[in-house]
């Protein structure tokens, strides 16, 4: 007997349809019966990691003497929800004489399968079955073509290598970092997880950024020429040593800009001195990846990214389109030979799908057919089985439209245009022009917005190209600063070097920095996805480009809903942004920066990939991970012995799970807004509560001794009703409203920056007044090795500017 073990009932449903036997079909309970081949399934994971009470009894209480807990022998648990359908995959199994694995194509379905076999004990040859679609060629297919399974068991031990991770990281920390809170008073709950703690900290550091986001004035000068073929703006570009340039060569000073025009207006005529002219060819944009679609979907329809998933597995599920978990945005090349079939169906629809399939060309091969960049699956694309568009749902009809969309880009040619560049010299100074002339369209016909009046079904806007114009990227001087974009324009006028030129005209345009975007989903998951722009260190940002972010394809978009239904984020308003919440700010500043920024994580998933190809081992990767993990335990014990630790232990649930907050102290109810809290503060007894001192803001509370990013605080046990805080050894300075709270409503004074005011006034160095509050100074507080330069006035004024040889940069020139 060959016992095929499936992932889900779906999956070994569509399997049997197309096993040799099917005259004689008997459907049991569990599983199908075909001749010599039984199927059965499973319902997801049906086996658990153990908890850690479940090693040891002791390990029911968190107990920081404990820490870390590290199993010796890693044992597995059937989950009660799949128990009957266990013993009956257990029962198959002992039947078979070959067993087929048929979980997903990726690594964890490679372990799905693949944990219950070693569970068993199984000694049985087993295959492995590869499905990327379920139409009934790409099952025919690869029944035709069953592998053996040890061929991917380096894909097993790197999916076991990061349960394994996942299980230390979250068990361990999370006890951890919630016993020093708990020691400090603090009684809530931390669930720390590898990868969700660190996507939490993209979104609260980008909200950081908002808040002290101090916009900063500019002006660039472009002057117009005229030649005898035509004239053409074009802008100045300062020397590196110019005067009156920020660090990232923007000039700040206008009178500058108006006496070097003065100056040009006198001289009246200017050279050129090059003139640069390219043909250049940007390749069809790739097939779709399951990330590379939610960001699509994100931008185009507002999905966030779990819909996307969701409609991309309905799509795959109705075999309309292939594997949606894919972390590829390649073909195979045997695939290349589907494309007559696949753009034959989708030519037979109207709309702009059935006119782009008309016009492709069938002879041309893009990039995107490479069998060396294949993983354990491909891009998402259209099957062979025609589908008529109009038909669908709304949200599968506009995910179906995206992948269509990209596949059928690949038929069509090279987008190719002309570059030129043109410098201009003038009293010593050089001015650029850049200019673009299309000549071939070619695949980008495709992305174009369409009309406002176009009302086809299928006629979205989905012009979310991902090819970057590298020309009107910020150009680097030699002295390797940037300089602010030089805008194209269409084509320029013929002229060669040496050529004179009049002006005509100049312009002086005030210009002003922009505040980074707020994330919504769809950005947050690009975030994770291309976590090397966010690494702390600057060496990693070439090393992790290759790696493919943080997270899974297939668990991104789980762990933002988690990190959103948790009420560690929040989404906010029609563009669904999503910003942090008061817990989610306590969770980020509880931690230390290992866990906060992505780079451990990131090269964690290096690893792993690493892994998958045999490159590293499980016993090296975990040994490193608990090296790690005892750094941060002991971060988190702030230095103290196993003997200086408070080992009575608390009764906390194993599982790390939400809880609603309680009333407040004094037992009213709370606010609507205590709902967004998903840990909790445990009321203090009658009798600590006698030992504090009462809050002088609210005069219902009392000062609790707290700890926060910038150390230890008194803070009022009526937050968040009070926000009332006072520093460990001295008083708030603090301006109070009627209420209790601070006159931001939000604000608490930062203690590095209390000192750098005293300091600032014992020396008499108080000379920089606000630009933006007029009332506060500011002065230098240094943060990881980084001055930058706050304003003293916290509570009505959050400005942090950059320092400048010294100085703010507002004052250094």
């Amino acid at each position: 007997m060959r016992l095929f073990i499936a992932e889900k009932p779906s999956m070994g449903r569509e399997i049997s349809k197309y096993l040799p036997e099917q005259s004689r079909v008997q459907k049991r309970d569990g599983f199908i019966v075909q001749g010599d081949d039984v199927v059965t399934w499973a319902f997801g994971h049906v086996l658990e990691q153990a908890e850690p009470g479940d090693y040891n009894e002791r390990y029911k209480r968190w107990n920081a003497a404990d820490l870390p807990i590290v199993p010796e022998e890693w044992r597995l648990l059937i989950t009660k929800s799949s128990e009957k359908q266990f013993h009956t995959i257990r029962k198959l199994i002992e039947e078979a004489d070959e067993i087929v694995n048929a979980g997903d194509p990726d690594r964890e379905g490679q372990l799905l399968i693949d944990e219950i076999l070693l569970f068993v004990n199984n000694t049985k040859p087993v295959k492995r079955i590869l499905l990327n679609a379920l139409d009934e060629k790409s099952i025919r297919s690869a029944l035709a073509d069953l592998r053996d399974n040890k061929d991917f068991y380096n894909l097993q031990q790197s999916a076991l290598a990061r349960a394994r991770a996942d299980w230390l990281i979250g068990m361990n920390l999370s006890r951890a970092y919630t016993l020093q809170q708990r020691r400090q008073g603090n009684k809530v709950t931390f669930p720390i997880g590898r990868v969700k703690t660190p996507t939490l900290a993209l979104v609260v550091r980008r909200e950081r950024e908002l808040e002290n986001f101090v916009p900063v004035d500019y002006f660039t000068l472009k002057v117009l020429y005229e030649h005898a073929n035509g004239s053409f703006w074009a802008t100045w570009q300062p020397k590196d040593e110019q005067v009156g340039l920020d660090p990232e060569g923007r000039l700040l000073n206008k009178a500058i800009a108006e006496e070097l025009a003065k100056r040009l207006v006198d001289s009246k005529t200017g050279v050129i001195e090059k003139r640069e002219k390219t043909k250049k060819k940007e390749p069809q944009k790739l097939p779709l990846s399951l990330s590379a679609l939610q960001v699509a979907a994100g931008k185009a329809y507002g999905y966030d990214p779990q819909q996307v998933l969701d409609t991309a597995q309905k799509l795959y599920e109705k075999k309309l389109t292939t594997y949606p978990r894919s972390d590829c945005d390649y073909l195979p090349n045997n695939q290349y030979g589907d494309r007559k079939a696949i753009l034959q169906n989708l030519s037979q629809n109207s709309g702009v799908i059935g006119e782009w399939a008309k016009g492709a060309n069938q002879s041309i091969k893009s990039r995107a057919w490479n069998d060396k960049k294949i993983t354990a699956h491909h891009a998402i694309i259209p099957t062979t089985v025609a589908c008529n568009i109009s038909s669908l749902p709304t949200m599968e009809r506009n995910i179906y439209f995206l992948i269509a969309q990209s596949y059928i880009a690949q038929f069509y040619p090279e987008h190719e245009y002309e570059q030129t560049r043109l410098t201009v010299g003038q009293e010593g100074e050089q001015f650029v022009a850049h200019g673009r002339v299309i000549t071939v369209l070619g695949w980008k016909a495709l992305f174009q917005k369409p009309k406002k009046n176009e009302s086809n079904t299928d006629e979205m806007d989905s012009d979310n190209s991902d090819v970057e114009n590298s020309e009107n990227a910020s150009e680097i001087t030699s002295a390797g600063k940037k300089r602010p974009a030089i805008e194209e324009s269409g084509e320029l006028p013929t002229v060669k070097k040496g050529d004179t030129l009049v002006m005509d005209n100049y312009a002086i345009d005030p210009k002003q920095t922009k505040p980074p975007s707020r994330f919504t989903a769809a950005t947050l998951l690009q975030a994770m996805k291309e976590i090397h722009k966010y690494v702390k260190n600057e060496d990693l940002k070439k090393q992790l480009k290759a790696v493919s972010g943080i997270g899974t394809e297939a668990t991104r978009a789980t762990i933002i809903d988690e990190l959103i239904n948790r009420k560690f984020m929040s989404v906010k308003g029609k563009k669904k942004i999503i910003q942090p919440t008061e817990l989610g700010y306590l969770l980020v500043d509880a931690l230390p920066e290992e866990m906060l920024y992505p780079d451990e994580t990131a090269l964690w998933e290096e690893r792993l990939a690493a892994m998958s190809e045999g490159a590293d081992t499980l016993d090296s990767f975990l040994t490193d991970q608990i090296a790690f993990l005892k750094r941060l335990i002991e971060k988190a014990n702030n230095g103290l012995t196993v003997d200086g630790l408070d080992t009575d232990g608390f009764n906390i649930a194993s599982t790390v799970r939400t809880v609603k907050r309680q009333a407040p102290l004094n037992g009213n109810k709370g606010t609507n807004n205590d709902s967004t809290y998903a840990a909790v503060r445990q009321p203090l007894s009658e009798e600590e509560l006698s030992k504090l001192a009462d809050c002088p803001a609210c005069g219902q509370g009392k000062l609790q001794l707290r700890k926060g990013k910038f150390g230890e605080f008194y803070g009022c046990t009526e937050f968040p009703k009070c926000r009332y805080t006072q520093p460990v050894g001295g008083t708030n300075q603090n301006r109070q409203n009627g209420e209790g709270r601070t006159a931001s409503g939000t604000n608490s004074l930062d203690p590095q920056v209390s000192m750098a005011l005293q300091e600032a006034q014992a020396n008499g160095t108080l000379e920089y007044k606000c630009p933006r509050c007029g009332e506060g100074y500011l002065v230098p507080v240094n943060r990881n090795g980084r001055v930058n330069w706050t304003c003293s006035n916290q509570l009505q004024c959050r400005t942090i500017v950059a320092d400048v040889d010294g100085k703010p940069i507002k004052f250094s020139t």
